[in-house]
């Protein structure tokens, strides 16, 4: 795992520079996400990882599902990393550049899973929470489980705070 995220460092620290000097550190987030997204795919990424596949067909597909929603630095960025057979770490790269974003930008993103809906009043309270907690401004990204039946599962960073149902559970049955 390492070894991913010193691969991916360059480009990600390459790309936070440009979007800083630019001031588009939000398209580029969104570019960086979009092309994660297609890439997470198990179709795409398996076409991408197979030899018989064309790598200039590979990335004209590739960029017409991105569509408009690459710039033509995007586009050149993408370009880069297939030239570079680099386009597995997109990934790592999108994760490390909102890494930077967030320390130079003076924010936190928290990712919370939750088994409910949250109220606008919940996601307030939680927020005014962990930023006394983190000591940072907090950007929470919400989603709904309802595999954790109940409660929450709190990311941010490296912690992780399990306070759902299924985790109370889970951990009930290790210490019997």
């Amino acid at each position: 795992m390492a070894e991913i995220a010193e691969l991916a460092r360059p480009y990600s620290e390459a790309v936070y520079k440009i979007a800083k000097e630019k001031g588009t550190a939000q398209e580029w987030s969104d570019m960086l996400e979009m092309i994660s997204l297609v890439m997470a795919d198990a179709d795409i990424s398996r076409a991408a990882r197979n030899p018989r596949v064309d790598d200039d067909r590979f990335i004209t597909l590739l960029l017409d599902i991105c569509g408009k929603n690459l710039n033509k630095e995007g586009v050149a960025f993408v370009k880069i990393l297939s030239e570079n057979k680099r386009l597995s770490l997109v990934g790592k790269i999108t994760e490390l550049y909102e890494q930077y974003r967030s320390n130079d930008e003076g924010y936190l993103p928290v990712k919370v899973i939750s088994a409910f809906p949250m109220s606008d009043k919940d996601q307030d309270a939680l927020g005014k929470t962990l930023k006394k907690q983190f000591g940072k401004e907090i950007r929470l990204d919400i989603e709904e489980d309802s595999s954790l039946i109940g409660g929450v599962i709190i990311q941010a960073g490296d912690k992780v705070i399990d306070g759902s149902v299924s985790g109370q559970i889970e951990q009930l049955a290790k210490q019997l």
